[in-house]
């Protein structure tokens, strides 16, 4: 499927005032710095200035976190210890927004790993704490992932990207995953100092599109971010991934998958019935 305007129709969510690019980037790749991070983004020749914005969530939803389970048990001697260390170092992260005590996400994983060394009595030492931070630069994405988004990608809809992730570590995860080449662009909560679910980086990321929230859809495989999406107007869509469940006495986004395939598919069917 190519990205001419009959592809773009067929599969748009229906009109929106999203402008996403100016004249002058229509032809060649762009750098847009934010909060003097620079952003890859990747040529737009074909994109039509009026359509809906995906917005996805990276880590679990993109990218596969299982190589870090070998690490994290071979150092811990548990094979659970990773999703532990994960759960802490989001439940830092909330902490940190809310009370307005802002560090970054991998300041926090440091934290984090050590907090979990001191409650196991295992010594860490810096070589070992870095070689265990370092995995998440090269995390593969899960096997469906790249068809999917090629599909989407194909149809014509601009593919975006906002992590709690640094900026420096989100380019080097999309560039080591080869998903680069989808994105529109890459976003990291950094530039609002406030972490998902706040309302700030979903507000950023319409900003900066310019576009209304409503315009834009979240696709996480969190049930914490995709309700922070939809609490300041965006769709979204869940990635039901093994683990991962919504809360049902909140309400559920329009578009639920076992997998980001099943979400691209449910997606498109979405943009094509409201074009017939």
């Amino acid at each position: 499927m190519g990205r001419g305007k009959g592809a773009l129709k067929q599969a748009t969510f229906g009109k929106t005032n999203c402008d996403h690019h100016s004249p002058e980037g229509a032809h060649k790749a762009q750098f847009k710095s934010d909060s003097n991070q620079r952003f890859r983004i990747r040529s737009l020749r074909n994109v039509e200035s009026h359509m809906n914005i995906l917005v996805f969530d990276v880590n679990e939803t993109l990218l596969n976190l299982s190589p870090l389970d070998a690490a994290f048990a071979q150092v811990f001697d548990d094979p659970g210890a990773r999703q532990e260390w994960f759960n802490l170092l989001l439940q830092r992260a909330f902490t940190a927004t809310l009370t307005n005590d802002y560090r970054d996400f991998s300041e926090l994983g440091r934290s984090a790993l050590h907090m979990i060394a001191s409650k196991r009595n295992v010594h860490l030492d810096e070589a070992k704490t870095g070689e265990l931070l370092g995995i998440i630069r090269h995390l593969p994405p899960h096997p469906e992932v790249a068809d999917a988004l090629e599909a989407l990608y194909d149809a014509g809809f601009a593919l975006t990207a906002l992590t709690q992730s640094p900026a420096a570590t989100l380019e080097a995860q999309m560039n080591n995953s080869g998903l680069s080449r989808f994105f529109t662009r890459l976003f990291s909560v950094d530039a609002v100092k406030r972490y998902k679910p706040d309302p700030a980086p979903y507000r950023m990321v319409a900003t900066e599109m310019h576009c209304n929230t409503s315009d834009m859809r979240l696709i996480a495989a969190h049930a914490w971010d995709v309700e922070g999406a939809m609490r300041v107007g965006c769709e979204a869509a869940f990635v039901a991934r093994p683990g991962q469940v919504l809360d049902p006495s909140v309400a559920a986004p329009g578009i639920v998958g076992t997998n980001l395939r099943a979400v691209a598919r449910e997606i498109l069917a979405t943009a094509n019935a409201i074009e017939q």
